[in-house]
């Protein structure tokens, strides 16, 4: 059994596996009956354990499901949802005033510094501050000579480095609002709150109808290199033989196709002389979103998810694809009318240990399964500075003489600060690999587990593979 690090993470692997047992009989709808055992079978206990009451518990579970039943990978929305009633419990950020820290002073400098004149003293002493028409400018804090005004700020805006979530001040419970302008689907803040209001969209629902409804013979898994990261107690050969077992004829690493983006990244690098990677879609996302001007540096390749979807669906024209990962962004990724014809769904390590466990596969009593592999290269891709070692080894592999001058950025605030050094200054480097999650793959939000042992496992999985990229394509470039 898979040991989660979070309770939030727990509740989700629950909801999906109580769920999936109701679809994988082929009900595309659920009646009121079916919600209800679901609900309860997820909350059975009639004591709360992690709200005020089981009643707001299971609001919450029912809320999850539903959002499991309704989800589509055509439909053109967010990936990234917030369920209001889980958030209501998260304190309104803000600057605010310690009771402890506050003196009591007379000086009063927090209310002169004050625009909005919103501090009050409670009996006459302790500062206190009117939220309604505070505008959080964090004067007060200043001015306060006992530093006992502080700045909270939620958890899901703190992870959010785009500024995309804030409190939604038209309802009542100031819960979370995401500005779909801002958003760059990576899912900061799906890992990051603690009480799991934030959620990625699942497509449970879509893959298993095309588990039921193909030929397994044409039903294609393209598992993400970081796969080397999770599901630890097991070889990755015997979860390969898992996702067999699910009905997938044919398992394909996404690294492979990270090799054919290496040959090709390194070709048109060598070509414009400037460029940023394209691999990670909430990277490239935030380049158009929020540095436009730079976007015409963005690789022009597909990513390896893509790329190797799009190889197989032109192999194979019978082929359903469906991602494995860890990242939301590639959720979103899907719905880009360059990939869409390529990759039909996607689905995160924890919902594929969902569907183990509603499927009650043992993947310890698997014999172990080949699938088609990337190179060391390709594999590597699933850490940051991956990429640019693979396209070091394509320029070397294929003899072009272009020096690479690269960068390798991970995490939004070390991409800004990269992406602004172009902007100012094109002549630092002529590459940027960048990657939103901190760390690269191996930190995306949906990966089982985000420690030390997860990050050595890569490396020797990593070092598994061919030393050659040409040749592992020739040798494994076959259907």
């Amino acid at each position: 059994m898979i040991k989660f690090e979070t309770r939030v993470q727990e509740l989700k692997h629950k909801v999906l596996v109580e769920t999936i047992k109701y679809l994988k009989e082929g009900k595309t709808q659920l009646d009121y009956n079916d919600l209800f055992n679901i609900v309860h079978n997820v909350i059975p206990s009639k004591k709360p354990s992690f709200r005020c009451c089981v009643y707001k518990e299971r609001a919450i579970v029912e809320e999850r499901v539903k959002l499991i039943l309704n989800a589509s990978s055509k439909d053109d929305t967010n990936v990234i949802k917030v369920i209001p009633i889980a958030c209501d419990e998260c304190p309104l950020g803000g600057y605010t005033v310690s009771i402890d820290q506050c003196r009591g002073c007379i000086a009063h400098r927090c209310y002169e510094a004050c625009p909005k004149k919103c501090i009050s003293f409670t009996d006459g002493l302790r500062a206190k501050i009117d939220k309604t028409n505070c505008i959080n400018c964090g004067m007060c804090a200043k001015a306060c000579p006992y530093s006992a005004i502080e700045n909270r700020v939620r958890p899901c805006e703190r992870a959010c480095k785009q500024k995309a979530i804030s409190p939604n001040m038209l309802e009542d419970d100031n819960s979370a609002v995401i500005n779909d302008e801002k958003c760059i689907h990576c899912g900061a803040c799906v890992y990051t709150c603690p009480f799991g209001a934030i959620v990625d969209v699942s497509y449970i629902k879509e893959i298993l109808e095309l588990i039921r409804n193909n030929d397994k013979n044409h039903l294609y898994a393209v598992v993400a290199p970081s796969i080397g990261g999770n599901f630890m107690d097991y070889k990755t050969g015997q979860v390969v033989a898992g996702i067999k077992e699910l009905g997938f004829g044919n398992i394909f690493e996404a690294a492979l196709g990270a090799d054919m983006v290496a040959l090709e990244e390194s070709h048109e690098l060598a070509e414009r002389q400037i460029l940023t990677s394209s691999c990670c879609p909430a990277f490239a996302l935030y380049i158009r979103k929020f540095f436009p001007e730079l976007s015409k540096y963005i690789s022009s390749s597909l990513s390896p998810m893509a790329m190797i979807s799009k190889f197989i669906k032109e192999k194979d024209p019978l082929a359903k694809v469906v991602f494995i990962g860890p990242c939301t962004a590639k959720k979103s990724e899907i719905k880009n009318p360059r990939v869409s014809p390529y990759v039909d769904s996607v689905m995160t390590f924890e919902e594929l240990q969902s569907l183990f466990d509603a499927y009650e596969i043992d993947l310890a009593s698997l014999k172990e399964e080949e699938f088609k592999k990337g190179s060391k290269f390709g594999r590597g891709f699933a850490k940051c500075g991956g990429l640019s070692k693979a396209v070091e080894q394509a320029l070397k592999e294929t003899n072009t003489n272009f020096e690479v001058k690269g960068i390798n950025v991970d995490g939004m605030e070390n991409v800004r600060k990269a992406l602004l050094e172009l902007k100012n200054n094109k002549n630092l480097f002529n590459f940027i690999e960048g990657m939103a999650c901190e760390g690269g793959c191996i930190g995306g939000p949906c990966n089982l587990q985000h420690n030390i042992k997860s990050k050595m496992m890569i490396d020797k999985f990593s070092n598994l593979g061919d030393s050659e990229i040409k040749e592992n394509i020739d040798k494994e470039g076959k259907i």
